[in-house]
């Protein structure tokens, strides 16, 4: 197989972790500028959401390497 046996569970655990710690550093360091009609801040209820599915896309990735 290209790339090896456990490339979904690398892909899971890659997007998942990225989408998870992208949003959280959007919350805590929003841009300094923003164009005109751009957010100032990310709302923080889907930022929430974001964070809880990359966290569990990202478990769930480590889970099925170990297992």
């Amino acid at each position: 197989m290209f790339l090896g046996e456990d490339l979904l569970p690398w892909l899971v655990l890659a997007i998942g972790g990225a989408l998870a710690v992208g949003t959280v550093l959007a919350l805590v360091r929003p841009p300094k500028e923003h164009e005109s009609g751009d957010l100032a801040r990310p709302p923080l209820a889907r930022s929430v959401v974001m964070i809880a599915l990359g966290s569990i896309a990202a478990i769930w990735g480590i889970a099925s390497l170990l297992a």
